[in-house]
């Protein structure tokens, strides 16, 4: 069974939560950015990715904002559950941004990263990474395997949410090229659940689940009408949102 959750910031406490002790052997846990977990490279922190790697689960994450992206570039980029991976330790797994994963039988497209809002801060005391920013190449990407999939997935897993969940959770959202690209997303592409981390409440929304320290089993409810081209499912009012073609994603985020 899949399960997921927020944030994790490196805090091995969460692992101790009574909940995880309900998980199996072959149930997998996904947390939705900021992991934390390869930070400093200490042997503190190697000894405790090794108990994370003896857990009967598997973890598997996206990178959020928060991430030591010097020390994940170390581990070689392998294939897993149809698509490409970093496979940290036994039982720790790196899920990267725009690939789309089959895992229990279910579609899951990822992708980490997002705007970070303590950017300016970090950038003055040098723990600000580039790589925590997604580029154009990567949404790209992303949009073409969204497309090839035809447009359609069953869940969707990222640190940062789209606009119009971030409007639900908060009550406004900042306009960037990340969350515009993520509203196109929620627009065009049909899925039945959308989970992220980046905000730190835990609230379950009309169509995606807001996450920090609950751990939720995967909703397998939800589903979209199975007989509607991609695109034409309406989400959400489209608002300020660039108009694009019914059954079209923007191969170009610079088009957003």
């Amino acid at each position: 069974m899949i399960y997921l959750t927020g944030d994790m910031h490196g805090e091995y406490a969460r692992y101790e939560q009574k909940r995880l002790k309900h998980l199996k052997e072959g149930d997998c846990l996904m947390v939705c950015g900021d992991f934390g977990f390869l930070w400093d490279g200490s042997a503190r922190e190697q000894a405790i990715l090794q108990k994370i790697a003896g857990q009967r689960f598997c973890t598997l994450f996206v990178d959020g904002t928060h991430e030591n992206f010097s020390l994940l570039r170390q581990y070689p980029v392998s294939e897993l559950f149809g698509g490409h991976v970093q496979k940290i330790a036994p039982h720790i797994i790196h899920l990267l941004r725009g690939e789309i994963y089959t895992i229990e039988g279910h579609t899951f497209f990822t992708f980490g990263g997002g705007d970070s809002g303590d950017a300016a801060i970090r950038m003055e005391n040098g723990t600000w990474q580039r790589e925590e920013q997604p580029t154009k190449a990567e949404m790209a990407k992303a949009a073409r395997q969204l497309t090839a999939a035809g447009q359609a997935v069953d869940y969707i897993v990222t640190h940062q949410p789209a606009m119009k969940d971030r409007v639900l959770v908060e009550g406004f959202s900042p306009t960037t090229l990340l969350t515009a690209f993520f509203d196109a997303i929620s627009h065009h592409v049909r899925y039945r659940r959308w989970y992220f981390g980046s905000l730190h409440k835990n609230k379950k929304l009309p169509q995606a689940y807001s996450l920090f320290t609950d751990i939720v089993p995967l909703d397998v409810g939800g589903l979209c009408p199975p007989n509607l081209p991609p695109g034409t499912l309406p989400l959400a009012p489209v608002g300020a949102l660039p108009q694009t073609p019914p059954g079209t994603l923007p191969l170009d985020p610079a088009s957003l």
